[in-house]
């Protein structure tokens, strides 16, 4: 089946699910188009799982209006079910299956017809790169190609629309980064992707993305939309001895901010050439030895650390 081009292929209005008091999706409103890679960006019980199952039909939500491929997941469930294809981050393998088990006993839930099995069979197989390993046990298989697996399994009846909910959650980076080359794919053949994923470097590879924090979306847009988004001012990488006293040391110099990144630090400036003279001459006076300070390209995690300040600033 293919989407009507000219209509979203998910739209959300207003999403709300609470359970007893808790608010785990609040008020969330977005639109996904055909063939886009959208990705759900946000730290653990940020409400991007709950989303997902809601547009799944697989939970009601407790106001607002969803569709998926223009079914309405409040009354039209089961044909949202048919139309979508669903990843989760534990795989829904059997372990106690051959990969080609699998795959035969996957197409039989998406009730694929046994004439069209065989050639969506191969089509997997070969999509996945696991043609030599039709015949092995599951749970033999290494992470990597139990995740190729779990993809070829959920668009064994061809469904425009996939829902991958942490994908990759658990699998080495080469693995990783060979199942986004797998979705791109996807999407250059018509399927919609929505993706949700903790993974900072992954929000790269969407073509837009929701950053979701509190059950709230709190930014939308392409990845180089948000990094626009930080606002005037430049971004150096500091790397020091002394990484907790250089904090202390800089805090009150005038830098718009600082914020601790792997082994090292992430300084906001807003004039780089005044800057750095500042920077360098306060922790030479503290006794601190700088051993790289050097302007950089913000990035996702950039982005995701300094909304997530505002949020909390302003919740303070």
């Amino acid at each position: 089946m293919q989407l009507d081009s000219k209509s979203p292929a998910v739209r959300i209005d207003d999403l709300t699910k609470r359970f007893g008091d808790f608010v785990a999706v609040d008020h969330v409103s977005i639109e996904v188009r055909p063939g886009e890679i959208f990705g759900f960006l946000g730290p653990n019980g940020a409400g991007k799982s709950t989303t997902i199952r809601i547009l799944c039909g697989l939970m009601a939500p407790t106001s607002g209006k969803a569709t998926v491929a223009g079914f309405d997941v409040a009354t039209q469930p089961e044909d949202i079910k048919r139309h979508i294809g669903y990843m989760s981050q534990k795989f829904s393998l059997y372990d106690d299956l051959t990969v080609e088990e699998n795959i035969e006993f996957f197409g039989g839930v998406y009730g694929v017809t046994p004439e069209k099995l065989a050639e969506r069979e191969e089509y997997v197989l070969k999509m996945a790169g696991l043609e030599d390993k039709r015949k092995m046990m599951t749970r033999l298989l290494a992470g990597g190609w139990k995740q190729r697996l779990a993809l070829g399994c959920a668009i064994l009846h061809e469904p425009p629309i996939l829902f991958l909910d942490e994908p990759t959650s658990g699998v080495d980076p080469i693995a990783r980064r060979s199942f986004w080359e797998l979705i791109y794919q996807l999407s250059e053949s018509g399927h919609t992707i929505f993706v949700t994923t903790h993974y900072m470097d992954e929000a790269e590879y969407c073509h837009r993305i929701a950053l979701m924090y509190g059950g709230r979306v709190i930014a939308l847009g392409s990845p180089a939309e948000l990094k626009k988004s930080l606002g005037v001012g430049h971004l150096l990488n500091l790397e020091t001895s002394d990484l907790l006293t250089s904090m202390t040391t800089l805090e009150g110099k005038g830098l718009l901010d600082i914020a601790v990144f792997g082994g090292g630090l992430h300084v906001k400036v807003e004039d780089e050439a005044a800057a750095v003279p500042v920077i360098r001459g306060a922790l030479d006076a503290a006794g601190i030895t700088i051993v790289k300070l050097e302007p950089i390209t913000p990035s996702m995690e950039d982005v995701f650390v300094s909304l997530i300040e505002q949020e909390e600033k302003a919740a303070a």
